[in-house]
């Protein structure tokens, strides 16, 4: 007997911390956002619970519209598996969400099985992440800094910038990343302000870190594709500031790095 394996959906959990929301006012935010798009729905503290834990794989219809209303994020990016006719890769977070599949429903795309891996150091909290880019248009370097808090589960860390946390205005971030040692893997989107320098544009690239031994550091590189189709690195690091997830936390942190 084959048996599908139940994997968390650390980036929805951390998406919602970021928002200093519980799970009871997620689920009143959806509800909200539900009446204003005119589809009532029964969101409830108890969907969310299942939605994280991996019990539940994919939202309704209903429910992807109000998550990608209160969140601001295409329901792709919400760590969510979608049935493999709909899953698709998005530049404009803009359509094709309309899923027949139950909330609760194993779609064809269900999760690999793979084998539990953890480690000792837990990397939870809030911490500043800098990284610098060159701009060919501007022929400057910049720096991009986010406070993001990071959430972890086993060897996974999720990672998401929190509201106005950021030194460009709008500018969300998050992070995938796998832990393996002292090395620290991933992939790493940014959604750019619409009406910022950039107009909306959607970036995305993969990371790789090494963390420091007091665990309080990570530095290593970025790379991504610019504007021109060609590839881009540049130095990325990300420093501890708290350990605390607390919501009181979070609201101290919910402001541009200096």
């Amino acid at each position: 007997m084959t048996t599908t394996a139940v994997v968390p959906n650390d980036v929805l959990r951390a998406v919602r911390i970021g928002l200093r929301l519980s799970q009871d006012d997620f689920a009143k935010a959806l509800r909200q956002a539900g009446q204003e798009l005119g589809e009532p729905n029964e969101a409830s503290k108890r969907l969310v619970q299942r939605w994280e834990s991996g019990t539940s794989k994919t939202p309704r219809g209903v429910y992807a519209r109000a998550l990608e209303r209160v969140t601001g994020r295409p329901v792709e990016a919400l760590g969510f598996t979608l049935p493999l006719p709909m899953a698709r890769v998005q530049v404009d977070g803009k359509g094709g969400h309309d899923m027949d599949a139950e909330g609760d429903g194993v779609t064809s795309a269900a999760v690999t099985s793979q084998a539990a891996q953890t480690t000792a150091e837990n990397y939870s909290g809030v911490w500043l992440s800098r990284y610098e880019f060159f701009s060919s248009s501007r022929d400057e370097t910049y720096d991009g800094k986010h406070y993001v808090v990071i959430v972890q589960h086993g060897n996974r860390l999720t990672a998401q910038s929190l509201p106005g946390a950021s030194s460009n205005p709008d500018s969300p971030l998050t992070l995938d990343l796998t832990v393996d040692r002292n090395v620290v893997t991933g992939s790493w989107v940014e959604q750019t302000a619409a009406d910022g320098y950039y107009n909306g544009a959607r970036y995305h690239g993969a990371v790789q870190m090494l963390v420091e031994p007091t665990g309080r550091r990570m530095t290593g590189k970025w790379v991504g594709f610019g504007k021109d189709f060609d590839v881009n690195t540049g130095p990325w690091e990300l420093r501890l500031v708290d350990r605390s997830t607390s919501k009181s936390a979070l609201e101290g942190y919910s402001r541009p790095p200096e």
